[in-house]
């Protein structure tokens, strides 16, 4: 996927000048204002960087990357202005986890310095957390799949819910979605010290023993969880 950048400003003149200046060296647009910018995240995102002014009517620099880490927590944000305030700076790291600060007018060498820094840190980020999910979603599966064999009345099930939470995620578009289809893929792993016959009794609405129940009562409340979602 191509690494965007988006730049943000109330003036034209200034995102016209940073266009043809930097057009060659990176893949750019531009927004005028915080409510337009925010339409470009949501409809033609994801962004690997986002440039913006820290004044600007409607909605400031803080309140605009602040909204953006909330929707794409993997853009690297940066605020450029004109006010040399060290109190500005801060709460725009503070609110806004800004990767750099930068102060208005910014020449295009600084400019596209600290673009480059900031592609670097995007593919920091993505690369790591790719890994982790590949690794921790893989070995994940690897577990399931082996427990399956021990009882597969409860891992079918585990599989059930992983399918429904798939499409919920895609469906409301939740960011991670691979945490969700591992928790659901773990669901059932308190199963295991049951036996069988009594996760069949269960998910079949029959009475259990005295015993059975007890050992139903040890098991993680996740689990229990999916049995009364599931059982029947």
């Amino acid at each position: 996927m191509s690494e965007k950048i988006l730049l943000v400003d109330d003036d034209a003149n200034i995102l016209d000048g940073y266009r043809r200046s930097l057009s060659r060296e990176f893949l750019m647009e531009t927004a005028m204002g915080g409510p337009q910018a925010l339409k470009l995240v949501t409809g033609n995102g994801p962004y690997a960087v986002v440039v913006s002014d820290m004044r600007m009517p409607e909605m400031d620099g803080i309140q605009l990357l602040s909204r953006i880490k909330a929707h794409s927590p993997d853009t690297v944000r940066i605020i450029l202005t004109g006010n040399a305030d060290m109190d500005v700076a801060v709460h725009a790291i503070n609110e806004g986890n800004i990767f750099r600060f930068l102060n208005k007018p910014c020449d295009k060498e600084q400019m596209a310095k600290t673009l480059t820094a900031a592609l670097l840190q995007y593919r920091l980020v993505t690369a790591e957390r790719h890994l982790l999910e590949q690794t921790l979603s893989g070995t994940i599966q690897v577990l399931t799949d082996v427990l399956s064999l021990v009882n597969p009345a409860a891992f079918s099930r585990a599989e059930r819910a992983r399918r429904y939470i798939h499409h919920i995620v895609t469906s409301m578009k939740l960011g991670n979605p691979w945490q969700y289809e591992v928790a659901a893929m773990m669901s059932q792993l308190g199963c295991v010290t049951l036996a069988p016959e009594t996760i069949e009794a269960v998910y079949g609405g029959e009475p259990l023993s005295p015993n059975e129940q007890a050992r139903m009562t040890r098991i993680p409340v996740s689990p229990m969880g999916c049995f009364r979602k599931f059982r029947g």
